[in-house]
């Protein structure tokens, strides 16, 4: 669980300013060359890597929000270390609303990173 709270730090507000930053310079993207498309896609690769290598856990809870993320990093920086030359998204309400989840799951991760742990000397509240 320390593992994944410690990832979970990491990436959660890395997606919340990428998602609110993307979002806001939506217009630099259009005008991306190759190599730095292929430079994106190794240091997304490389992070997806880690992250699998750190975290594959498939469990059903937050904590496989964590693995399913480190898999698509990894491809998604395969695909443009592939394709560094394909289009990239452009402004429209697809990449707005891919942008909006990735924020949204970047909030839920920070909040589970960085919220108080329940310990066994707090008493758990019964329904």
């Amino acid at each position: 669980m320390e593992n994944s709270k410690s990832l979970a730090g990491l990436i959660g507000p890395t997606l919340l300013a990428v998602g609110t930053t993307e979002a806001f310079n939506m217009d630099i993207f259009a005008a991306q060359t190759a190599p730095v498309v292929y430079l994106n896609g190794t240091l997304l690769f490389v992070a997806g890597l880690a992250i699998v290598r750190a975290h594959n856990v498939w469990s059903p809870s937050w904590r496989v929000l964590v693995t399913a993320l480190g898999w698509l990093t990894l491809a998604a920086g395969l695909f443009r270390m592939v394709a560094p030359t394909a289009p990239q998204a452009g402004e429209g309400l697809a990449t707005y609303l891919l942008l909006a989840v990735l924020t949204g799951i970047g909030g839920l991760l920070t909040y589970m990173a960085y919220r108080p742990s329940r310990t066994a000397t707090q008493p758990q509240a019964h329904p």
